[in-house]
């Protein structure tokens, strides 16, 4: 299907990209907390979708302590929308089906389900 974007099949990146979404920036520990991820886990996704151009991670100091903060980049925002509608689209289109095949075996069905198990 057009729109899906392959590299936010995988949960993390989707999640951490959807978090990032809503924010300006969030610091790399709040963004690990809410994906209930390792340090490890959220190092290498960030890289991922780093390279992907969706993410930037921008260094600095809180006092004397190392600080890492992430974005999504405007790319990263745009692929994730994409991403989110083509989602969408899919699940409308399922539910469309489910509702044509319901609406054929009513129709077409010789009865309701009780009707059936009586005669």
């Amino acid at each position: 299907m057009n729109g899906l974007e392959p590299a936010l099949h995988q949960p993390t990146r989707l999640t951490v990209l959807a978090f990032l979404s809503g924010c300006q920036e969030a610091e790399f520990s709040v963004v690990r907390d809410y994906c209930q991820v390792s340090d490890s886990v959220l190092s290498k996704t960030a890289a991922s979708l780093e390279t992907l151009g969706y993410l930037r991670a921008r260094k600095g100091y809180v006092g004397k302590r190392p600080r890492t903060w992430l974005s999504a980049t405007r790319q990263g925002r745009a692929a994730l929308a994409a991403h989110l509608s083509a989602l969408q689209q899919l699940a409308a289109a399922a539910e469309a089906a489910a509702a044509e095949t319901a609406g054929s075996e009513t129709d077409g069905g010789g009865g309701s389900e009780s009707d059936r198990a009586e005669g």
